[in-house]
């Protein structure tokens, strides 16, 4: 299509935007009803460690969000020489789960708490034994009980709560609502496509609870699954996107919908049988089930695709955080030399080595915890790395032993699902940034997997790509499953490079992970060191 095309297309609102914030950076991309990404925006930005909690301010997310969309605005600009006036439809997604809770005024009461908090341990085991059914650490539910049984003040004001993605959907649309997806990490679902009622009556009869003005479903946003209209842009919303005021109001608003199922539908993995695995910052595995699992684990969340199927889901805290902090060192340590590396260059130039490694990392162990990590019961994050005198201490090694440990808390989270659940999958598709470098990142993850792992090629632009596709099939009025839209109109063309384990490389994974496992002690007794302001 050429500009002239574009522009007016453009013009006529022939489009679709997403929007999702994630851990370290919100970005927005535009795209056309053919699903082509039109422009892009992005704003970095970084949780902080407060008082305890890691958190972003609230001033931080409007900013993000419209310093984003002025960026992907300013690209249409100089791109298609149009201005956007008006949007077709829009979705926002975000990193899941965490708190945000409102009094009737519709003030935020404390400051956001972030799936990244591991302090909900005790009330997430209360409420797993209550339900018999797993409540993770960081699901919206645990941080509500969390300050019930510490006689939070702010608790008996709460009016409504939701997560953040559900919050900028409700600033922007005026409507309290969410996607199931996103829904599933805030409280259980059940297949009528709601919040589990049997649950919420249990939790409304807890001693603790009782003696609240509220009641737990009346504090909840509306549950809607993909293809509803959660709303539509208002004026205020509007101003709140683009100040200038050149954005009109009356764009379809989809569910807001968690960074998982925003994954699952930029890598076409909604189908029963079919996974996928996410890798940033925090990582997740989603696997969408044919049958219910055997028994609870407490490293297994049950979920739901964006259409309300059930997904096991393998949720690792930390991943590639480390990975970077040491690509950091080394372009410092470069740029003392004269050099001035590129990311792709750095990241490249390191991943490319570790090819050249020993199978198990030369006896290397590596931790990449920044926070704590509820898969292998660590509390607090305490990143290292631990050798022998005779470890084989080289470049490739050292580079393998970081890929090793972004991925290792995830298998032994899948671990529990391949050996105790028998659970399979026909296809697992793998998306981020540490695939960005071919080959190395794929494979590494197939070894300490032990399963078949595919990339698509032609799908970069990932999850805010993932919340428009789910805003146009919000906007379109055929009657079609969302399984079928994906296959049959937005995955007509794409393209996959798979990669199978290699036998060495199985084994070599295998060792480092034995040896990660009896190291784990080493993480937890690091905890004696505070940070000044701890």
């Amino acid at each position: 299509m050429n500009i002239t095309d574009t522009a007016e297309l453009i013009r006529s609102g022939k489009t679709a935007l997403g929007i999702e914030f994630g851990s370290t950076q919100i970005k927005a991309v535009l795209i056309d009803s053919k699903f082509r990404p039109l422009a892009t925006g992005t704003f970095q930005w970084e949780n902080s460690l407060k008082n305890g909690i890691w958190t972003y301010s609230k001033e931080e997310i409007w900013t993000g969000l419209r310093l984003s969309y002025q960026q992907l605005a300013a690209n249409v600009s100089s791109k298609y020489h149009v201005k956007i006036e008006k949007i077709g439809a829009i979705g926002v997604s975000a990193m899941m789960h965490g708190y945000l809770a409102f009094d009737q005024d519709d003030q935020l009461l404390v400051p956001f708490r972030t799936w990244r908090n591991t302090i909900t341990g005790d009330a997430a085991g209360e409420l797993t034994k209550l339900f018999n059914f797993n409540i993770p650490l960081r699901w919206s539910i645990a941080h509500l009980y969390h300050a019930i049984l510490h006689n939070e003040e702010h608790v008996k004001n709460i009016a409504y709560m939701t997560t953040l993605a559900g919050y900028v959907h409700w600033q922007l649309s005026g409507e309290k609502n969410i996607g199931i997806g996103d829904a599933s990490g805030m409280f259980p679902v059940d297949q009528t496509g709601n919040f589990n009622s049997k649950m919420l009556e249990q939790f409304n009869n807890l001693p603790q609870v009782k003696k609240y003005p509220w009641e737990i479903r009346d504090i909840l946003p509306k549950v809607l699954t993909a293809g509803q209209v959660a709303g539509h842009l208002t004026e205020q919303g509007a101003k709140l996107l683009d100040p200038t005021g050149t954005l009109k109001s009356g764009s379809v608003m989809a569910p807001p919908e968690g960074d998982a199922g925003t994954g699952m539908i930029s890598t076409n993995s909604v189908r029963v049988r079919t996974g996928n695995i996410s890798v940033g910052t925090s990582e997740f595995s989603m696997v969408v089930l044919d049958k219910p699992l055997k028994k609870v684990h407490r490293d297994i969340d049950i979920v739901a695709t964006p259409d309300g199927l059930p997904v096991a889901m393998v949720h690792v805290n930390n991943c590639s955080s480390d990975i970077n902090a040491w690509a950091e060192i080394f372009k410092e340590f470069a740029g003392r030399l004269g050099k001035n590396l590129s990311a792709d260059e750095l990241y490249s130039t390191l991943f490319l080595d570790a090819t050249k490694s020993d199978p198990d990392a030369g006896g290397m162990v590596n931790y990449s915890y920044f926070s704590g990590e509820p898969v292998t019961n660590t509390d607090e994050g305490r990143p290292m790395l631990v050798r022998t005198p005779n470890s084989k201490f080289t470049l490739a090694n050292f580079m393998l032993a970081q890929l090793y440990s972004a991925y290792a808390p995830l298998k032994i989270g899948m671990d529990v699902l391949t050996d105790e659940e028998n659970v399979k999958t026909d296809v697992m598709i793998a998306q981020g940034g540490l695939f960005k470098t071919p080959v190395v990142g794929q494979q590494v993850l197939s070894n300490i997997l032990n399963l078949p792992i595919s990339v698509m090629l032609n799908a970069s632009v990932g999850g805010p790509w993932g919340m428009a596709v789910l805003a146009q099939y919000a906007a379109q009025h055929e009657s079609i499953a969302l399984a079928d839209y994906l296959d049959s109109q937005v995955f007509v063309d794409s393209e996959m490079m798979s990669l199978s384990p290699e036998p060495e490389g199985v084994k070599g994974a295998q060792k480092y992970i034995d040896r990660y496992e009896l190291a784990l002690q080493l993480e937890n007794q690091a905890e004696i060191l505070k940070d000044e302001e701890e």
